[in-house]
């Protein structure tokens, strides 16, 4: 069996709470040097790389520079900031509702992604708890979609986040969601939904394809008034959008879903009208670590159901 290689400690300090960039030379490749390796494979813009080099921001393991011509070797790890994007400050606090040596649990806002990816870097639950916690080592044992809000576990030893990330992997966690969608009187609820969903690379929206049912949810109505419901969701599987795709499929949408039943345009940068109202409402769990039976609840409500006129406007 292959054994994977030791990744060596990172040799450059987090920034704003991002760590840098790690990348891992290929064993096999025709590149002569590291530049012509990073050239090709980051895509990056022309002179970027040439730019970094000279500045002496790309650095081996024991925190050299890399200069254009250092030999490539296979196997051999670099490090690098990345140039943060210019985000749009979500303007909504991420509440920390349970402390402890091993874990964090936050009950994150709408518009707020869980971990650094694509355009949203800094303003990520992962990074402000980062520096407003001073945990560098923080990492996510699972994640929530950036439109969706509700509690998220992180995990505060690196060595540790294994355990907790297996909790999800062999679904040993009840997790319990909150939506509110169209009420139709002809939906017969309570019920579980099974399908296969199907997320590509590169496409927004996900699909329910012919197959074996890879993705499962328990859906029951809690209430309903002025022709909405208020949605109780339990998922035992975690595939992309699951719920989301669920709702749809049953003929009611979540309300603000930009996605399902129809792909609308972009948002503009710093709109942060119509949240989509799906909230991670309950966390339940025993500690792979301490053995202790953790249940956590999210604090926050669903507009469109405690205030619709307002979540409409």
């Amino acid at each position: 069996m292959r054994r994977k290689p030791r990744i060596p400690p990172s040799p450059l300090p987090q920034r704003d709470g991002v760590d840098p960039v790690r990348v891992r030379l290929p064993q096999a490749g025709g590149w002569a040097t590291v530049r012509e390796h990073l050239v090709e494979r980051l895509a990056a813009g022309t002179g970027v790389i040439d730019t970094m080099l000279a500045d002496g921001l790309i650095v081996r393991a024991d925190g050299r520079p890399v200069d254009p011509a250092t030999a490539y070797e296979p196997g051999m790890f670099v490090w690098f900031h990345r140039e943060l994007p210019d985000e749009e400050r979500v303007p909504f606090a991420v509440d920390v509702v349970y402390r402890d040596a091993h874990v964090v649990v936050a009950d994150k806002p709408h518009f707020l992604a869980t971990t650094p990816r694509g355009s949203h870097v800094a303003e990520t639950v992962l990074a402000r708890l980062r520096r407003e916690l001073d945990i560098p080592a923080l990492g996510a044992a699972h994640r929530l979609d950036r439109l969706t809000a509700g509690l998220v576990l992180f995990t505060v030893r690196p060595e540790e986040r294994g355990a907790y990330q297996s909790l999800f992997r062999d679904r040993l966690v009840a997790k319990e969601y909150e939506a509110v969608a169209p009420y139709d009187a002809g939906l017969a609820l309570p019920r579980t939904v099974r399908s296969r969903i199907v997320k590509e690379r590169g496409v927004m929206a996900a699909q329910e394809v012919a197959g074996e049912p890879n993705a499962v949810s328990r859906v029951e109505l809690r209430d309903h008034r002025d022709g909405l419901g208020r949605y109780r969701l339990m998922p035992s599987t975690g595939q992309t959008h699951q719920l989301r795709v669920h709702m749809n499929a049953l003929g009611v949408p979540i309300l603000g879903d930009p996605l399902y039943p129809v792909v609308t345009g972009p948002v503009p940068a710093g709109d942060f009208r119509r949240p989509l109202q799906l909230l991670a409402r309950k966390l339940e769990f025993t500690d792979p670590v301490t053995g202790r039976a953790h249940r956590f609840v999210s604090g926050r409500e669903l507009q469109a159901w405690s205030a619709h006129d307002d979540w409409a406007r």
